[in-house]
């Protein structure tokens, strides 16, 4: 009887721990009866890449107020563009991509 339950109990944990790819902090929408949603995205342009914050500030289901700031930052250069095997796709380079990491506090 005792095999019985830590057989019992070791599927029970084996299941629940299964492969969710799910991301529970992705957002569709965010909640606008109080709340700032921040969106930031980096354009490439000739010799720099330009990073633009926007901030929308929602209060009781309305837009209150955006701010919007674009900064100037120092392009990365350019990288060979590639398949997913690692392959060179073509003799042309693509623009380095900054990675932004957020940390809300």
């Amino acid at each position: 009887m005792n095999k019985l339950y830590t057989l019992l109990a070791a599927t029970l944990l084996l299941v629940s721990c299964g492969d969710d790819d799910k991301n529970e902090d992705v957002v569709g929408q965010p909640n606008k009866d109080g709340s700032i949603e921040t969106v930031i995205s980096v354009t490439h342009a000739d010799s720099v890449d330009l990073l633009t914050t926007t901030h929308k500030i929602w209060v009781k289901g309305a837009l209150s107020q955006t701010f919007v700031t674009t900064d100037t930052l120092k392009s990365l250069g350019t990288e060979p563009v590639k398949d997913d095997d690692g392959n060179t796709l073509s003799t042309k380079d693509k623009k380095k991509d900054y990675e932004i990491y957020i940390t809300v506090k």
